[in-house]
């Protein structure tokens, strides 16, 4: 098993057992310490979870052998900033070290999170973390997703502080990588645990995603409590999805019976897109609204049901973010629905519905 060796990404520079530098600067295989003081860690004693997980001793030399010269510029900031953290507010340097600093690559770290996060009684850390290690190392296509997805996060969410704070902290990035397992292992033929996984995710996380949906990359669940996506839910890549959001079917049936939303679209807290509908590349649905019908590519609806109500300049309204409409969109609307002439004031986009629920 190895680390994401492909071009483009990169490893984590070797951490030196007897010694953490908390403003070291990498140099090859080795570290050059600053004219600032080292701290000092006793890592058997403040540190005894990694005997109890199983973690190979950092620098042992059984991790570091895998890695190449290659650069991963997202975890090198993941390890930047926790080394920041720990030393802004030290009462967190266990925690940032156990959960980022010991280990040597992004996969690892992210395993560890989310094996403790997920963890039960009868569900262990370790078995947790044996699962998530044996699938994620071994899976390309999950350690590009990981990445896309952080950047997603860090790019999109004004609230997300750091990539560091984002794998640490954020649930929507957890559930939507913990589903990632659960998708691998149902691929496998492992359909039970995958829906273990499942069934804790949304115990743990308030976010139920079926191990069977496919999910594209670089997708951002903004907060991402009460998201619901069904079993046969295609999301495309760089999608943004806020909390509340339900991609259902319509009844009891089996079968395709899902939504299929397009790359690069928007899509509003609290919607509800039930059966096996096209949502298009770059739509935007406004929040609240209730769609039953096919949606247009680029294009913005809103209301229950859902109508067209305009299009959309941006290739990827995903990406901007952009909930906002202007003067004389709002005068389109009015008069489109005959709900009277808008005050002109610059207004958020959703607030669009009021125009639209009776239309």
């Amino acid at each position: 098993m190895a680390c994401l060796g492909d071009e483009g990404w990169c490893s984590v520079p070797k951490m030196r057992l007897e010694r953490l530098s908390l403003n070291d600067e990498q140099d090859g295989g080795g570290g050059v310490e600053s004219d600032t003081d080292s701290v000092q860690f006793p890592f058997e004693k403040v540190f005894p979870v990694y005997a109890m997980v199983g973690f190979s001793r950092p620098g042992s030399g059984s991790d570091l052998s895998v890695l190449n010269s290659g650069r991963d510029p997202i975890w090198e900031a993941v390890r930047e900033e926790a080394k920041l953290e720990a030393e802004k507010e030290p009462i967190l340097s266990s925690f940032l070290y156990a959960s980022i600093l010991t280990h040597d690559c992004l996969e690892k770290a992210l395993g560890f999170v989310l094996a403790n996060r997920l963890q039960n009684p009868t569900l262990l850390a370790t078995q947790l973390l044996d699962i998530f290690y044996d699938v994620i190392m071994n899976d390309k296509d999950i350690q590009r997703s990981v990445r896309l997805d952080l950047q997603a996060f860090k790019d999109r969410d004004p609230a997300c502080l750091s990539y560091s704070s984002a794998l640490l902290h954020l649930k929507g990035y957890h559930s939507l990588q913990s589903y990632r397992v659960a998708h691998a292992l149902w691929k496998k033929g492992r359909t039970v645990l995958a829906i273990a996984l499942q069934s804790r995710i949304s115990e743990v996380l308030g976010i139920d995603i079926h191990p069977a949906a496919r999910i594209g990359d670089g997708i951002l669940l903004d907060h991402g409590t009460g998201v619901v996506i069904g079993e046969t839910a295609v999301i495309g890549n760089r999608v943004s999805l806020m909390h509340g959001v339900t991609l259902g079917g319509t009844g009891k049936g089996t079968g395709d019976r899902h939504p299929k939303v397009g790359e690069g679209a928007l899509i509003g807290a609290c919607v509800t897109i039930l059966g096996n509908l096209n949502i298009g590349e770059g739509a935007m649905i406004a929040a609240g609204s209730l769609v039953l019908k096919e949606v247009p590519p680029h294009s913005m609806i809103a209301g229950t049901p859902a109508k067209v109500i305009g299009y959309v300049d941006e290739q990827d309204p995903s990406l901007t973010m952009n909930h906002d409409a202007g003067k004389d969109f709002f005068k389109h609307v009015a008069v489109t629905f005959g709900e009277g002439r808008p005050s002109g004031k610059c207004t958020s986009f959703f607030s669009v519905l009021s125009f639209c629920w009776e239309g």
